[in-house]
């Protein structure tokens, strides 16, 4: 239970960086004509945990600007960061109890 607890928090921890990553990204090349954004989504994984899934977005029309809509960008990144932190804690108190339990059997 504890491992498998670790493990979401670590899988939760990665999927977070890697929509942050493609977040900061989007915000990088907000100014490059043409710019398709990337689209972060979350999906949970078969064997416990979750991954992301990066895909573009749409085609602009506008090739004079691009697709990346900032202030959805800002909202993004702290909803990113909220969830790493949220995972950072939960494998945090995981390790703290299985050092705990190790503890008590020896």
């Amino acid at each position: 239970m504890l491992i498998s607890a670790l493990n979401s928090g670590l899988s939760g921890m990665r999927a977070n960086e890697t929509a942050l990553d493609s977040s900061a990204h989007n915000v990088a090349n907000a100014n490059t004509q043409g710019f398709n954004p990337q689209q972060v989504s979350f999906q949970e994984n078969a064997n416990g945990g979750v991954i992301v899934n990066l895909s573009r977005r749409s085609a602009i029309t506008q090739q004079d600007n691009s697709g990346t809509d900032l202030t959805n960008e800002v909202v993004q990144s702290i909803q990113y960061k909220a969830g790493f932190d949220v995972n950072a804690k939960m494998v945090k108190t995981a390790d703290e109890m299985l050092g705990t339990l190790i503890n008590t059997k020896v």
